[in-house]
């Protein structure tokens, strides 16, 4: 335990040659523009499609409420027309 205490409060000397290899620069290693426009795009285009899913989403769920609403004003017509006759009230078949 007191080696991991250690070894966080110790911190490192820099190198002074740099952890590059021998002949390559800083500018050569990033991912450079196209990188930075290729994830741009992919961060943009993630963007849309979460947009869209949850616009999906809600009309998925719209259309059941509305389906539910429909179903249960069936069922209170069938139920009325029912409770009319006598048939299902009384309990009698």
């Amino acid at each position: 335990m007191h080696h991991l205490i250690l070894a966080l409060t110790v911190t490192p000397s820099p190198n002074p040659s740099g952890t590059l290899r021998p002949g390559l620069s800083e500018d050569q290693v990033t991912p450079g523009t196209w990188g930075f426009v290729l994830t741009a795009f992919i961060v943009i285009l993630t963007t849309f499609l979460i947009v869209d899913m949850v616009r999906r989403i809600r009309r998925v769920r719209y259309r059941a409420q509305v389906e539910e609403a429909r179903l249960a004003a069936e069922a209170g017509e069938v139920g009325d027309t029912a409770d009319e006759n006598g048939d299902a009230a009384s309990g009698a078949r």
